[in-house]
């Protein structure tokens, strides 16, 4: 039950952090643009996509080229002429204004991370401090595998690659804090905790 209701508030601290880093700061959407001319860009997807989801990036490189030597020279010119787009493509709308889906998503993957922050905790020791630290490595450690390498490859700008961080390491430092907290509250008052002293 300790470690159920540690998971319980750590999910539901990094969720409601989520929520306001979106709708009021908002961190989550640095760099989100709209564009010029929106209807003309759907029916430009609908013309030149395929009719199947999935993620194009544009200018597209055949890999099967890659030992031809005058296709690699042609790309690389195209690539230095042309704008570069990374489109997560779905054919078939949906109205995104309808989030009562998402937000259980949302919700229940931030519960399944503070779960896992919890057993690493149990482990580690417990405590607010201890749970800042680890709370803030595991949002750092998620930020370095997940949000740089789109930013590396993927030209992901800086500012929404700074925001992800903020968003991230932050809420997570804040879940730990309160997975810390409950857990330490939670110790057996009899004798040192075996856990630590944090």
């Amino acid at each position: 039950m300790r470690i159920a209701m540690a998971t319980l508030i750590g999910g539901l601290v990094m969720f409601l952090w989520g929520a306001f880093a979106h709708m009021v700061l908002p961190l989550g959407e640095m760099s989100m643009r709209a564009p010029l001319d929106e209807d003309r860009v759907i029916a430009s997807l609908k013309q030149g996509l395929p009719a199947e989801a999935g993620i194009y990036v544009l200018p597209h490189f055949d890999r099967g080229g890659a030992g031809d030597e005058k296709a690699r020279a042609a790309f690389s010119a195209k690539a230095v002429a042309s704008p570069f787009a990374f489109i997560v493509y779905e054919p078939h709308g949906r109205d995104s204004m309808q989030m009562g889906g998402n937000l259980f998503h949302q919700w229940l993957t931030n519960t399944l991370g503070a779960w896992i922050l919890a057993l690493v905790m149990l482990r580690a020791g417990v405590g607010v401090t201890r749970g800042l630290v680890l709370g803030l490595a595991m949002g750092v450690f998620s930020w370095l595998s997940i949000s740089v390498p789109y930013w590396t490859w993927y030209r992901f700008p800086d500012a929404f690659t700074v925001g992800s961080l903020l968003e991230i390491a932050f809420g997570w430092l804040l879940a730990g804090a309160s997975i810390g907290w409950w857990l330490k509250r939670g110790a057996s008052p009899a004798g040192p905790d075996p856990t630590g002293p944090l």
